[in-house]
């Protein structure tokens, strides 16, 4: 409620490739009843610029029946196709020499809710592997790394490893809500994805027999230490040479993710650097595919050469040409001053 008394409401409008402000000024009441949140609407309105960000003044609004939508085309999804994955995880599961920890990945994988739900989660809300299909993506590139570590290094229980790296993130299917935008359940926010993990291997080993107990408690620490420090969420540090190598290996992958990620949101603009990362807390490179100019690369100007001057008259000073100052930032609100675009000039024309 502005000061003049008059409504306003401001909305967030979000589809797989982001989101955008969206402002109704006129009909509040009445508009503000046809929809709750995360429900499918279409608008029409008027793109504008304001404090230097793109913003939809809404004009028209409708609810849309759920049966014509497709999710995929509102929340972002994982470039990797699911049946790829289900591969790669199945042939993961067939490698392990172990016994026992082969019996808890068919375990698993024989679960057709978890799975349903396993090969459609994010990784998380925001900050890395951020949409659908990020969770196996994010537990498969993990396990492949341990893969590796564990057949390099010496004294390293690879199936151990591999059965940790697949299962270190698997309470994310309780703890995160992604039906229609992502967030966080109410058991999620109670408990957290460490605490359900551990409760979901601890009910699979149950139902098998002779699992050793000794293997459950090592691999149960692999999800209770997996954030590795205590101030990052993990009940405990990791004690075990596994342990630490999955709590490196997982703050691997989600950090390259997480930069990754963030560079592909950049405007195609040529600008050297991008925005500030708040999480990161630091600005990134962009890759132009020029090569940076170093410290020892750049040779000094060479001085000019003063003519002599002739006896009993002045040296004229040399005028410098005047330069304009280069235009290194060409920004959306630069390309969009004093333009309104509709975006929806057509809708009324019966264009979808």
């Amino acid at each position: 409620m502005p000061k003049n008394g008059k409504p306003y409401m401001t909305l967030k409008l979000m589809d797989r490739t982001g989101e955008v402000e969206g402002r109704v000024w006129d009909r509040v009441e009445e508009l503000s009843g046809l929809f709750d949140k995360d429900d499918f609407v279409r608008v029409a309105g008027k793109a504008s610029v304001y404090l230097g960000k793109m913003q939809l003044v809404v004009q028209r609004l409708e609810k849309m029946p759920e049966q014509e939508v497709d999710l995929a085309d509102y929340l972002p999804v994982s470039a990797r196709p699911v049946e790829q994955m289900l591969a790669e995880l199945r042939q993961l599961v067939a490698s392990l020499e172990t016994p026992h920890y082969r019996q808890l990945m068919e375990a698993f994988l024989a679960d057709e809710e978890f799975l349903q739900h396993f090969i459609q989660a994010p990784a998380a809300k925001t900050i890395h592997h951020a949409y659908l299909g990020g969770l196996m993506e994010h537990s498969l590139a993990v396990a492949q790394l341990a893969d590796d570590i564990g057949r390099r290094y010496p004294g390293v229980q690879r199936d151990l490893l591999l059965t940790g790296a697949l299962l270190h993130d698997i309470g994310k299917v309780a703890e995160l809500c992604y039906e229609r935008s992502f967030g966080y359940t109410d058991t999620g926010k109670l408990l957290g994805h460490i605490v359900l993990g551990v409760e979901m291997i601890e009910a699979k080993l149950r139902q098998l027999e002779d699992f050793p107990l000794p293997a459950g408690l090592l691999l149960k620490h692999l999800l209770l230490s997996h954030h590795g420090q205590y101030e990052y969420g993990s009940p405990k540090r990791p004690k075990t040479l596994e342990a630490v190598i999955l709590n490196y290996l997982d703050d691997l992958d989600s950090k390259i993710n997480g930069v990754q990620s963030h560079l592909q949101k950049e405007p195609d603009n040529g600008a050297a650097w991008s925005g500030y990362h708040r999480i990161y807390d630091r600005y990134f490179y962009k890759e132009t595919g020029e090569k940076p100019v170093l410290a020892d690369e750049v040779t000094p100007a060479e001085q000019p050469v003063t003519p002599p001057v002739a006896e009993g008259k002045p040296a004229k000073r040399r005028q410098q040409p005047a330069t304009k100052d280069r235009d290194l930032s060409f920004s959306l609100a630069d390309q969009l001053k004093e333009k309104t675009m509709n975006l929806f000039a057509q809708l009324d024309e019966g264009d979808n």
